[in-house]
């Protein structure tokens, strides 16, 4: 027998870990996708299908971090813990477990994300009267959410390192790991913030502003000028964010589930 992975002992351990919570896990998933029409309606109405797309489309990644946060919690409490951790199977698939729950919402979500966007703007487009004004313009810029656009592809990438995050944060922190984690995140990001802007005040007093790993505001007379990094320094950013980060922390998640059985 494979100690690593089989796929039978990988489908029994799928199936009573979601028998054991259908609620927790199917009841969030809904959530999310009613609040992402909700959502999706409101901004419509209110700032147009660019920021409802969007907007809508964040709330239902942050909807799978959300349950990337809870897919270990068994160990919320150690009887539960101790039960999840004796359970015959292998820590890879105890792993895998993790990321196919994480996986799947997002399937999910893309799919039902697809369903509503498609259905807005088809019954837009299909309504709008031709004798409105700029009616060629609204025609043409109104179109279904693409998967492989820009605003997506950075989506993704949010998306990825925070599940990765939220993984990690769920085998350390028991109680309310989502919270613990965004609060970290959110200390890591102030603290990464500052600290690049006092490295750049330091080599360059005129610096007005700094982002963080991306680019600086200069001070020049009564303009700010904006300065980028350079091409292969971007590079290495873009490479760290897009594939390594996240790798490291869905990694760690593996490596600390391990830890926790012994």
């Amino acid at each position: 027998m494979n100690n690593t992975f089989q796929a039978a002992r990988f489908g029994f351990l799928l199936k009573k870990s979601i028998y054991e919570k259908p609620f927790q896990l199917a009841g969030l998933t809904l959530l999310s996708m009613a609040v992402v029409l909700i959502m999706y309606a409101f901004l419509k109405t209110v700032a147009g299908f660019e920021v409802a797309q969007t907007g809508s489309f964040l709330t239902g990644l942050t909807g799978g971090c959300i349950i990337a946060s809870v897919v270990y919690a068994y160990f919320s409490s150690s009887a539960m813990g101790y039960s999840f951790l004796t359970l015959p199977a292998s820590a890879f698939e105890k792993w895998l477990y993790g990321i196919f729950l994480t996986g799947l919402y997002l399937l999910l979500f893309l799919l039902f994300f697809r369903v509503i966007d498609t259905l807005f703007v088809s019954y837009f487009l299909r309504h709008i009267h031709p004798n409105r004004a700029h009616y060629r313009e609204i025609y043409e810029t109104v179109t279904i959410f693409q998967y492989d656009s820009m605003v997506a592809s950075q989506s993704f990438i949010m998306f990825f390192n925070f599940a990765g995050a939220m993984l990690i944060g769920s085998l350390y922190f028991n109680k309310t790991p989502f919270i613990r984690v965004a609060l970290v995140i959110c200390g890591c990001w102030c603290a990464a913030f500052v600290i690049n802007l006092l490295i750049a005040k330091w080599m360059m007093p005129e610096a007005a502003n700094a982002f963080p790993f991306l680019l600086v505001w200069i001070n020049i007379g009564k303009d700010v000028a904006r300065l980028d990094l350079p091409d292969y320094a971007s590079h290495i950013v873009k490479l760290s964010f897009n594939f390594i980060i996240p790798a490291i922390l869905w990694i760690l998640a593996y490596i600390r589930l391990k830890e926790k059985e012994f």
